[in-house]
């Protein structure tokens, strides 16, 4: 593990865990930007251009591209967010043990948790600053508050990671996360309103939809791209994603303590 963090900001112990991932992500990143420029070009093409070409009067009166795309970029942060708090914290707990080379130092569960969270926040963003920039080369960003959907992104990362942290350290299988997005993950992109509106749902589908961080993330971004006011409270959607966060928060420093405190 690298220890220049501490020495740069000894007052952040937690900055020691982050600056460790991201030592390893300098030997990874070129397929990594390859992959954020190419998963946005991919998409846009296939459902905004494709799909959307079959939808002549948009969704709202809004060209469908404009309207798919906020749902993508929640959508795309989701399943990024997802992917790196399962399998990478399944392997530090069960293959690698590095969270307990991190526990046998002076940092405290809580720094290897918020060092983890903030390189997996650091790593949607940087995917969707490059989501960002491909769909407004399409056009499809309608309004300059389209930057205030990475505030929004953050959040979202937060409410997810943090209790998928909880749920990967908890699992004695790594099966058990394949199933996380079988059941999880694969039903909100589709049904929280990132392809087409919620309320085209029965009711009770309808409500388990507002139930998910995802739809809540999807209304704000798609607020601030399109440059309309949400269909719910924006304090009611942060206060919900906020809520989703702390929960998480707790339960997965509760969940690492388990596991490395003796």
């Amino acid at each position: 593990m690298s220890v220049t963090g501490s020495a740069r900001f000894p007052w952040v112990p937690a900055y020691a865990v982050f600056e460790h991932y991201l030592v390893g992500l300098r030997r990874t990143w070129r397929a990594g930007v390859f992959s954020s420029f190419l998963l946005p070009v991919l998409t846009v093409l296939g459902f905004g251009v494709g799909v959307g070409a079959y939808i002549d009067q948009g969704v709202g009166g809004v060209r469908y591209l404009d309207w798919l795309v906020p749902g993508l970029i929640a959508s795309t942060a989701l399943q990024v967010t997802v992917g790196d708090s399962t399998w990478p914290v399944f392997s530090n707990f069960q293959w690698v043990k590095t969270y307990f080379a991190q526990g046998a130092s002076p940092l405290r569960v809580g720094d290897i948790v918020a060092g983890h969270l903030a390189f997996v926040l650091f790593r949607v963003l940087t995917t969707i600053v490059a989501f960002l920039l491909v769909t407004g080369l399409f056009g499809a960003l309608r309004s300059p508050w389209a930057v205030a959907t990475l505030p929004v992104v953050a959040l979202l990362v937060l409410a997810v990671a943090a209790p998928t942290f909880a749920y990967a350290a908890s699992v004695s299988r790594d099966s058990w996360l394949a199933m996380l997005f079988r059941f999880a993950v694969i039903p909100m992109t589709l049904f929280a309103g990132v392809f087409f509106p919620v309320e085209s749902l029965p009711e009770a589908l309808r409500w388990l939809a507002y139930a998910t961080p995802l739809w809540h993330a999807v209304d704000l971004c798609r607020a601030a791209t399109l440059g309309v006011a949400p269909q719910w409270s924006i304090v009611g959607h942060l206060l919900y994603l906020a809520a989703w966060a702390v929960a998480g928060w707790l339960l997965a420093v509760r969940a690492f303590r388990r596991k490395l405190v003796v």
